[in-house]
């Protein structure tokens, strides 16, 4: 398979992630064209054998890194309820929703080294090594931040996965 080609099939793995990291669908695909600009530009560079999704991965994660600095707030506008609505296969029901509202606020209330790390792993299905290759850090520190970030979103879905309903008098 030539680099054009596993670029293109790699694009929706790119595309949820980028959703994912930014959470609006819009910056999204900013985020994406950017990325696959700057990996098309450069791809030469890339060591065909070599994984192509982590590459791109990383591109991603510095461009995304970089915008974060230069901007002085992130956009927390759309949400990822159908993107995991649809990742479950079917229409989730009300109680699903309200499930996965909650769980992406808690996402969203991770910091972002804990977030990346369970998106990555838990959303891409990466290893604790590719993890460790496109966030540029140690196997080890892939390991701690992922145990912090279950335990976060364990103890915010109150460790039963129920949503976290109020009552309203």
């Amino acid at each position: 398979m030539d680099k054009r080609a596993a670029l293109t099939e790699t694009l929706p793995h790119v595309m949820r992630y980028a959703r994912a990291l930014t959470r609006n669908a819009d910056t999204a695909e900013d985020l994406l064209h950017d990325c696959v600009g700057r990996a098309l530009s450069r791809l030469h560079l890339f060591e065909a054998g070599t994984n192509m999704r982590a590459w791109l991965f990383t591109i991603m994660h510095n461009i995304h890194r970089q915008n974060l600095r230069q901007s002085s707030r992130r956009p927390r506008t759309d949400s990822l309820t159908d993107e995991l609505a649809e990742r479950i296969g079917r229409e989730a029901d009300q109680n699903d929703k309200l499930m996965l509202r909650d769980f992406e606020r808690a996402l969203g209330e991770l910091p972002d080294d804990q977030r990346h790390v369970i998106l990555l792993v838990g959303l891409e299905d990466m290893s604790y090594q590719e993890t460790a290759d496109v966030l540029e850090i140690p196997v080890g520190t892939v390991m701690s931040r992922l145990a912090r970030a279950r335990a976060k979103l364990r103890q915010a879905m109150d460790g039963n996965g129920k949503p976290n309903l109020r009552s309203v008098k």
